[in-house]
């Protein structure tokens, strides 16, 4: 039981809400404007009125404080960019002539004009808009988002709380402005900040704003004494100031570890913190500390991240100890929902069972009310819940969906020889130059080609019975056929087949592997408009049948020039998935790892002599605190090894990574013993070349030179000089020329044009280099 100021206390909340819509009517809105068919004013009001159905839904579920200031039309943390005015100054005139315009100017770059660099946000698959500073960073305050958000909701009878990036989170997530000395701190602009968030925080009190919440998620990684006195001067700040609302300073994905007594102590009114996974240690910190004496404490005892139902008794345990440590306890998930798809009620395809131990956003927030409840009114009020939710666990549990013992046996009986290549690199490379045969500077792109909407649309005709498999295969045969074509008139020495078949490089594999569940409606935003669905590793993995060889060996028949087969690699199937919580990720890494490698070692005896394994999640999954480090990139690494280790020396293994920061892992990277490595560079500005040469990586790299995230076509000269950056760095002999990326969401056109100039740059630094 608990007491009656508990109970006078406990308020339900969230951080932050999925901005899509049901039926992704933001990205459609969006796109739409960029096209051309949307007016801006079309595009607000759609905006406004799925904020505006967010939070009725929210309050109608039981929540007492809705976030505002969540939303975006395309990242919070460019939406933070816009609001302190560190507009770079090649947007500036875009912005001062129509902000919307320039807002997404600086997401997604013009013909003119190249984008924010683009990175993910922490852990997880969200990209967030790098801030660009340097020491003439001049920042000034633009409240009116923020500020006309919290009167929206307030309008609606609605107790509101705006979220802001916090100051610290903010500059430690920025990079040196193009042309500023990269040992630039932007750490040492808060002084110059901090005035500014002082005075939105004004404009948000005078709009009615009771508390403020302050996302400060860097602060559970490991930071210096300089960077925790930076962040405790900040709030000491923030806090004196007279003219404030109170301030709720929220962290999350991790354990603040000694950032924690420094927020206890701090003159703020509150902390958010997050009580899942490895942050549970959050709690033993706070009791040590002796908790936050008359200060509220919002527990996020649900975890934000991934679709399993909770452990409601184990929650309310967790709850009901939190209540002595803080003079108010609210309840939370641990970050915001955006990280989850919106409702299970949408998923006709799973077994009603099996869809009891799932919980998206809506079923997230119903936990929490249900929690909140609890912890208000006894556990007797919740009673009927808690039972259900036990049987529900408990059915997961025991369910022979779970478990495969073939599969367990199998993974049991790996071995450390089984995750080693025949043959050193150096011997591997040999062959594998006598028998591919290239040129210096060889060419080649990721994998995938653009998506037209007639490829989209055979799909769903598929699906609905519009067209019978016959049909559907033929318009891919002939996809297959226009992809291979061009690349060879384009002059592209490694060809793809493009991957037309494919819905997403994750979707596609999970459905033809056991243990994988796929779901209709579970969109999760990536990046901008760029949404997925990540599919849900129930059980145990296996590979029925091949997956790839019958279009890889169809692309392979009609042209004479290598065709990569393509995969994605273990630990990105782990990283774009739901994965399971009730084993080690390293076991499932295993298992998943083994039905690839079947999958690589057919592909070979189908005659393909290039396969590339794509691990773009490696740096995203690294954990966020060193100590946990060495441990993971030890089964990463082994996963993706016995993936690739089953081939012959003359059969090249090619990898690929993107839009992460990859100098703390080029140990890494090197471990995998991938004979060829492709990265984003592009917007980095051949950044991840100089990091590689720094450590003397060995073998083959391809840094990206055209941009793909952005609609911009590269020169041909633009390409050629970022090649030039490349060699200073990387020996031509062992440096590849490739996009930064997939070209799944580019259009034809700029596609053509970008691989032409791109083959072009590649033959123009050839001819210098035999004039040199």
């Amino acid at each position: 039981m608990t007491t009656k100021s508990a109970a006078a206390a406990a308020r339900a909340t969230v951080y932050g809400y999925p901005r899509q819509g049901r039926n992704r009517e933001l990205k459609k809105a969006v796109e739409g404007y960029w096209k051309g068919h949307v007016t801006a004013d079309a595009l607000r009001a759609t905006a406004a009125e799925l904020r505006r159905t967010n939070w009725l839904r929210l309050a109608d579920a039981g929540i007492d404080e809705v976030p505002t200031g969540d939303f975006s039309y395309y990242d919070h943390v460019l939406d933070t960019t816009a609001m302190v005015g560190a507009i770079p100054e090649r947007h500036r005139s875009a912005v001062t002539r129509n902000a919307l315009d320039g807002y997404f100017a600086m997401a997604r770059g013009t013909q003119e004009v190249a984008p924010l660099e683009m990175t993910k946000w922490f852990d997880t698959n969200y990209h967030y808009l790098v801030p660009e500073l340097g020491p003439d960073t001049a920042f000034t305050a633009d409240s009116a988002k923020q500020v006309g958000e919290l009167k929206e909701a307030l309008a609606l009878g609605l107790t509101a709380r705006p979220v802001l990036v916090g100051p610290v989170t903010y500059l430690l997530l920025a990079k040196p402005a193009p042309g500023v000395p990269a040992d630039f701190d932007p750490l040492t602009l808060l002084d110059r900040l901090l005035p500014v968030y002082a005075e939105v925080l004004a404009d948000l009190r005078a709009a009615g704003a009771e508390w403020v919440q302050l996302d400060e998620p860097a602060l559970v990684q490991d930071r210096t004494a300089a960077e925790l006195n930076a962040a405790e001067r900040a709030y000491r700040d923030l806090g004196g100031l007279a003219d404030r609302p109170k301030l709720l300073v929220a962290s999350y994905f991790d354990r603040l570890g000694e950032a924690l007594p420094m927020l206890a102590k701090a003159p703020v009114d509150g902390l958010a913190l997050d009580f899942t996974g490895a942050a549970a240690a959050n709690l033993d910190t706070l009791a040590s500390v002796g908790g936050l004496p008359g200060k509220r404490l919002i527990a996020g005892v649900v975890n934000g991240r991934n679709v399993w139902v909770n452990d409601l008794a184990a929650s309310l345990s967790t709850l009901g100890t939190l209540l002595g440590l803080a003079d108010r306890v609210d309840v939370s998930a641990s970050c915001s929902l955006l990280h989850v798809p919106l409702d299970t009620a949408a998923e006709r395809d799973i077994e009603p069972q099996i869809l009891r131990w799932l919980a998206f956003a809506e079923q997230k927030t119903a936990e929490v009310v249900t929690l909140t409840r609890g912890l208000a009114r006894g556990t007797d009020a919740i009673a009927a819940d808690l039972a259900a939710n036990r049987a529900d666990l408990a059915s997961r549990t025991h369910s022979p969906v779970t478990r495969d013992p073939a599969v367990r046996a199998r993974a049991s009986a790996v071995t450390e020889t089984d995750a080693r290549r025949s043959q050193p690199y150096a011997e591997r490379a040999a062959a594998q130059r006598a028998h591919l045969g290239l040129p210096v500077l060889p060419t080649t792109t990721i994998g995938s080609f653009p998506q037209t909407g007639q490829l989209r649309a055979a799909r769903a005709d598929l699906r609905a019975g519009r067209i019978d498999t016959a049909g559907y295969e033929e318009r891919i045969r002939a996809e297959i056929q226009e992809i291979i074509s061009f690349q060879e008139k384009t002059g592209i020495d490694v060809l793809v087949h493009g991957e037309p078949e494919r819905n997403d490089m994750v979707q596609y594999f999970a459905e033809q592997l056991t243990g994988y569940l796929a779901t209709r409606h579970g969109w999760v935003q990536s990046y901008g408009t760029r949404y997925v669905r990540p599919p849900i590793l129930a059980g145990d993995i296996s590979r029925p049948e091949p997956m790839t060889v019958r279009w890889t060996t169809y692309a392979q028949s009609l042209t004479s020039r290598p065709v990569k087969g393509m995969l994605t690699g273990p630990v990105t199937m782990l990283a774009w998935s739901f994965v399971r919580d009730d084993q080690p990720l390293g076991d499932t890494a295993r298992q998943v790892a083994l039905a690839l490698r079947d999958e690589v070692n057919d592909l070979e005896a189908a005659g393909t002599s290039v396969i590339q394994v794509d691990e773009p999640a490696l740096r995203e999954t690294l954990p966020l605190r060193g100590a946990d480090r060495a441990g993971y990139l030890d089964w990463a690494t082994e996963a993706f090894r016995l993936t690739t280790s089953g081939v012959r020396p003359d059969t090249q293994i090619h990898t690929h990574m993107c839009y992460a920061e990859f100098g703390d892992i080029v140990q890494a990277i090197d471990d995998l013993d991938a004979d060829v490595i492709s990265l984003e560079a592009a917007r980095s500005h051949m950044q991840v070349a100089r990091e590689l040469a720094a450590h003397g990586y060995p073998r083959e790299a391809g840094p990206g030179v055209y941009d793909i995230h952005s609609p911009r076509v590269p020169s041909t000269d633009e390409a050629a000089e970022l090649l030039r950056t490349g060699l200073r760095a990387i020996p031509a002999e062992r440096l590849w020329v490739n996009p930064d990326c997939g070209l799944k969401t580019r259009a034809w056109p700029e596609t053509r044009a970008s691989l032409e100039h791109l083959v072009a740059a590649a033959r123009t630094v050839r001819d210098e280099l035999s004039r040199s």
